[in-house]
């Protein structure tokens, strides 16, 4: 891939899809990391005259302007982490985008309105997605691909603009394949993927193609209760995904056949009901009871969990030990990140809610090697599928 140090950008209208897909709550950024990870590259090309136009996706607004996905906020708080004014136009390709993209002079930076307010975005039929894409690319004269948070999502912003543009990789996007080249081609070993989060059915690529990979793999979360059904224990009311026993016995068994340790919770918070103040208890996960469900993976379990990663040197965290945004049920998340922090592996926190979880439970992002800024990109590259985005970049 082309990176953007391979571009001649002063002087020259530059369009930077970045990711800046962030949680907001009353119109608030509750987390802003997202936009921190896109500034070095949009600095980069601001400290070397180019008129820059950012665009981005909030949210599912589904092709019409609703107010709550609108990027205002971001365009304040990007302003702020690069120290000027960023221009804010309230449209996507319309008047206020060509007004804002004709009134940049070189070393300027503007932001585009959500780009999944125009249908065109994320339309199935090509030719309506290559139309928007045309018209978003008019505005400028290069591209550089950035947001490698949506580059697994054939959309018209990261997949057909580049096609039209010349282009390049940002250096977000360049940091995270580098990466993930590291845990796929010749990832030093003992090498642990940490695998949670809510369902097993988003993860069967991944832990298929992993299967072939990894030395160990440790569930937790939520879909550790489909693992531990699938080895005939009761889970009461915890998360079940019964349409996936199945795959999940398929892959219990390709793990004993390979000699991959697959290690699943112990024991377990097991509370009445889902609620941050539910009544729980510390229960061994063969012996769940039928009225309660598991919230977090319990202490045993995190202490059997540390000592599988303690002699790692390669260490891939995807998805949460559990509920971690009641402060009840965080230990389990927390327990996976400390052992992370303190670990002398090569540690990837793999985007989404892990890594909301890091910064949430307040631990030092520089604790560890790499915190993806894309989950399921990530998971998509680790399970083998070609990336619409890197395909477009490497063109």
């Amino acid at each position: 891939m082309r990176t953007i140090d391979d571009l001649d950008v002063k002087g020259r209208r530059v369009l930077v899809r970045a990711d800046l897909n962030v949680p907001l709550e009353d119109g608030r950024i509750t987390d802003d990391g997202r936009i921190r990870a896109s500034v070095p590259t949009i600095r980069a090309l601001l400290g070397r005259g180019a008129k820059v136009i950012v665009c981005a996706h909030l949210g599912r607004p589904k092709g019409r302007p609703k107010p709550e996905y609108s990027l205002r906020p971001v365009a304040a708080r990007l302003g702020e982490l690069l120290g000027r004014e960023v221009a804010f136009a309230t449209d996507v390709v319309g008047e206020s985008a060509q007004a804002t993209v004709r009134g940049l002079e070189d070393g300027q930076v503007a932001l585009l309105e959500n780009l999944r307010y125009e249908p065109g975005e994320e339309s199935k039929d090509d030719a309506e997605r290559q139309a928007f894409a045309q018209r978003l690319a008019e505005l400028a004269e290069l591209y550089v691909g950035d947001g490698f948070g949506a580059v697994h999502r054939r959309h018209a912003s990261v997949y057909d603009v580049p096609r039209l543009l010349p282009h390049a990789a940002g250096g977000l996007v360049v940091a995270e394949v580098e990466v993930l080249r590291k845990l796929t081609e010749h990832p030093e070993r003992p090498y642990v993927v940490v695998l949670g989060g809510a369902k097993v059915s988003d993860k069967l690529g991944v832990i298929a193609n992993l299967l072939t990979k990894v030395d160990r793999l440790l569930i937790g979360g939520g879909m550790a209760y489909t693992f531990l059904k699938a080895q005939g224990h009761e889970v009461g009311r915890s998360l079940l995904q019964e349409d996936q026993l199945d795959d999940v016995r398929g892959f219990l068994n390709e793990a004993a056949k390979r000699g991959v340790e697959l290690v699943l919770p112990v024991d377990v918070l097991a509370a009445t009901h889902f609620a941050e103040d539910a009544p729980h208890e510390v229960v061994d996960a063969t012996a769940i009871p039928a009225d309660r469900q598991g919230l977090d993976i319990g202490p045993r379990t995190r202490e059997l969990f540390a000592g599988r990663l303690a002699d790692a040197r390669t260490v891939f965290w995807n998805g949460p030990m559990g509920v971690f945004e009641f402060e009840a049920f965080s230990g389990g998340t927390r327990a996976i990140a400390e052992a992370l922090v303190t670990s002398e592996a090569f540690t990837v926190v793999g985007g989404g809610d892990s890594a909301a979880a890091v910064r949430k439970l307040g631990l030092p992002e520089d604790g560890f090697s790499h915190i993806s800024t894309g989950g399921g990109a990530s998971l998509e590259y680790l399970e083998g599928k070609t990336l619409p985005g890197l395909a477009a970049l490497e063109e």
